[in-house]
């Protein structure tokens, strides 16, 4: 496994390749910060130029000889709030990415591209093949399944129909598919035409350095009470994850004071979060705003275990990207979600914490309560997470996606 300061291996690959995405450094999440590094990755074999909707992403003007060279799309700037507004967006945002692919591919180039938002891949291909480009596409959310395991279209809906119509033309005109997940596979698998070969699972990477952080009651995080088992709950709780869940099993254990609960994140789920507090007022319950970037070690290493919360039918369609960061500073996990999603397959393989049915609050109780029971036995799974977290360096990863572009040019 080459390390990050070992020279690049050169690749007999495409000599261009066209990165289509909307996010892109300097925007901070994490989906920028994987496909920045990504881009990078290709540049060590290619010409990259990266089509990126994020606002100050372009390079310099002088920048021609820039290798990624970004060129930023103008797009809509959406309010969350506006559902038309948002739907507007992703449209126009779609069809600048169409007209942009169209201007940079030639034929013989690889056009590269992530699935956010979920409309982008259907122009991009689409523009890739009218120039006679080879396509590669990275999928980090499924739709629409994604959107019929949310609850917001049905499985006969025109929507979703629609969507698996133009899913089964694409996934076949594709040349390449990278997963994230062990789960995506089968879910592609199902649409007519698409061929193993072209799946390749390539996992995230931890961004944290890997290493076992021992609990510290000098921690500023850690609550300052009696518990001496404390469960975290963090990042984005959007509407593939049920924070509900973690709410009510602190309820559920309401009375064991060794028992403590610290919650934090942001989106839906965490304002669900601060209203069930509000109500219920639990005194095992520490609600606490996002910590900064800087604080993120100290912050994970303030619990003993860390939940990871999906609702139902979320297997495959959802990226379990935080699991990399609790592993890296080495804590046990207690998944909620079916046994064949990806961080239920981790967690069970490495033994290094607990699989519990999704949305079901006295299971995962149960759970905690056996965690506050053997203590000696959540800090082995902490230490064996951190060993699992050592295969799943960024190093490892860039390789394994040049060698399957190498691959797709190779079977061109």
């Amino acid at each position: 496994m080459p390390s990050a300061s070992e020279k690049p291996v050169r690749r007999e690959t495409f000599k261009r390749i066209v990165f289509a995405t909307q996010f892109y450094p300097p925007d901070p999440t994490t989906t920028a910060t994987y496909v920045g590094k990504i881009a990078g990755a290709f540049a060590a074999d290619a010409e990259v130029v990266v089509l990126s909707a994020t606002k100050g992403s372009a390079s310099a003007a002088d920048g021609d000889r820039a290798n990624p060279r970004v060129i930023e799309l103008r797009s809509l700037q959406a309010s969350k709030a506006s559902i038309v507004w948002r739907a507007l967006a992703v449209v126009a945002l779609a069809a600048s990415m169409f007209f942009g692919v169209l201007r940079q591919a030639r034929r013989g180039d690889l056009v590269f591209c992530v699935t956010t938002p979920f409309t982008l891949p259907y122009a991009v291909v689409l523009a890739a093949k009218l120039r006679g480009a080879a396509t590669a596409l990275l999928i980090y959310d499924l739709y629409p399944e994604a959107l019929e395991a949310g609850g917001f279209i049905s499985a006969t809906s025109l929507v979703n129909r629609s969507l698996r119509f133009l899913n089964g033309i694409m996934f076949r005109a594709l040349d390449g598919i990278v997963v994230i997940g062990r789960d995506v596979p089968p879910l592609l698998l199902k649409y007519a035409g698409v061929r193993p070969e072209k799946l390749h699972f390539i996992p995230n990477w931890t961004f944290l350095s890997v290493g076992y952080r021992e609990p510290a009651p000098s921690n500023c995080f850690r609550p300052r009470d009696s518990a001496h088992l404390v469960v975290g709950l963090s990042g984005n709780l959007g509407f593939t994850h049920d924070p509900t869940t973690v709410f009510e099993a602190a309820r559920i254990l309401r009375d064991e004071a060794n028992i403590h609960f610290l919650l934090s994140g942001w989106g839906v789920g965490w304002k669900q979060l601060g209203d069930l507090q509000s109500a219920a007022r639990l005194p095992n319950v520490t609600l606490l705003d996002p910590v900064p970037a800087a604080d993120l070690v100290e912050f994970l290493s303030a619990c003993d275990v860390w939940a990871i919360p999906y609702r139902r039918n979320m297997a495959g369609v959802s990226i379990p990207s935080r699991l990399y960061n609790l592993l890296a500073i080495g804590r046990a996990v207690m998944v909620g979600s079916e046994d064949h999603s990806e961080a239920a397959i981790e967690v069970r393989d490495e033994n290094i914490g607990w699989v519990v049915p999704p949305e079901d609050p006295v299971r995962l109780a149960e759970a905690i309560r056996a965690a506050a029971a053997d203590l000696n036995e959540v800090a082995r799974m902490g230490r064996s997470a951190a060993v699992a977290a050592e295969k799943f360096t960024e190093a490892a990863a860039l390789a394994r996606y040049r060698d399957v572009i190498a691959q797709i040019k190779a079977e061109r």
